[in-house]
């Protein structure tokens, strides 16, 4: 074999396999939720998502859309009370007249769409932040982190309560009012992890040979810092939730809307007088979201943390 000849084969055996990257990452996946699947408890909640996110997704299918609004509740008041079991009103309806199965379905489409766009935002948010913070340092870290402090120190249920408020009652309102909440903790998050992945050798190295700021944050820093933001993000989908079913328990949801904390909310008056169902499936289903997402946060704590390995 010639010179040209070996170098020709050499570059073959070493040119990029372009599938290669995405297959290491769907069996990393693969493998983590295999370990997760082994917790009974992660298990648990991983089935109580899964069967949420196949309701939210066949709603259509299960409920008839609302032609006067697809999250607006359909109203009968003579239909008011009725208790589960009603023909036609599998669920039984509220005061009134609203059909509490349409409320739970479409309100489950409501619940995935805030948890998934308020965590999204506030993930978006946190990472720009604690980035600029964490490779900036002095000055423009200090002022960055005691803005990030002062929305820490207020009681996560008054600034989104005043801020609902002040915009008016609107589902839109909830999400901006508790995005401006969440955002701080995963500024936190990115700025110490930044700080301390940047020490590591291979970013040394990037920073040696000349690589930029913004790549050496894009592809060496962040991929590196994603697992605890990974397990807030998990953790918060559910708070979310339970969040925002408290401010449209509190009356900021608009009227008429097929969300679980605005039925609970309508339910409460029935209680007394027997139709204890109004409240009491909305409020297990706040509660299933909610436990749902802890456990399966709780689950990805352990697996991602090499403290825990092997419990």
């Amino acid at each position: 074999m010639n010179m040209s000849q070996f170098v020709e084969s050499t570059a073959v055996r070493s040119a990029p396999r372009w599938g290669y990257g995405a297959t290491v990452r769907a069996r990393r996946v693969a493998s983590l939720a295999g370990q997760m699947l082994r917790n009974p408890a992660t298990a648990i909640g991983m089935g109580i998502i899964f069967l949420m996110l196949l309701l939210a997704a066949l709603a259509p299918l299960l409920v008839p859309e609302n032609p006067t609004g697809t999250y607006q509740m359909p109203r009968d008041l003579v239909a008011a009370n009725m208790p589960p079991g009603t023909p036609g009103h599998p669920l039984g309806t509220n005061v009134l007249g609203g059909d509490m199965l349409y409320g739970i379905v479409w309100g489950s489409r409501l619940s995935l769409l805030l948890s998934f766009v308020v965590v999204g935002i506030a993930i978006v948010m946190g990472l720009l932040v604690g980035s600029v913070a964490g490779m900036s340092g002095g000055k423009v870290d200090s002022v960055l982190m005691r803005i990030a402090d002062v929305f820490l120190s207020v009681p996560e249920l008054i600034f989104p309560l005043t801020i609902a408020a002040l915009l008016g009652p609107s589902f839109t309102n909830i999400i901006l009012a508790l995005c401006v909440v969440i955002w701080p903790r995963y500024a936190r998050i990115a700025r110490s992890r930044i700080i301390q992945v940047r020490q590591e050798g291979y970013v040394r190295a990037a920073r040696s040979i000349g690589d930029s700021r913004f790549n050496i944050v894009r592809r060496d820093i962040l991929p590196n810092s994603m697992t605890p933001i990974a397990v807030q993000a998990t953790l918060d989908m559910g708070r979310v939730v339970l969040l925002g079913a408290t401010l449209s328990f509190l009356g900021l949801s608009q009227a008429g809307l097929a969300e679980w904390g605005r039925l609970v909310s309508i339910g409460q008056s029935g209680i007394t007088a027997g139709w204890w169902w109004s409240s009491t499936f909305p409020g297990l289903m706040i509660f299933l979201w909610t436990l749902s997402f802890s456990l399966v946060g709780d689950g990805l704590r352990d697996v991602l943390d090499p403290r825990t390995e092997g419990r």
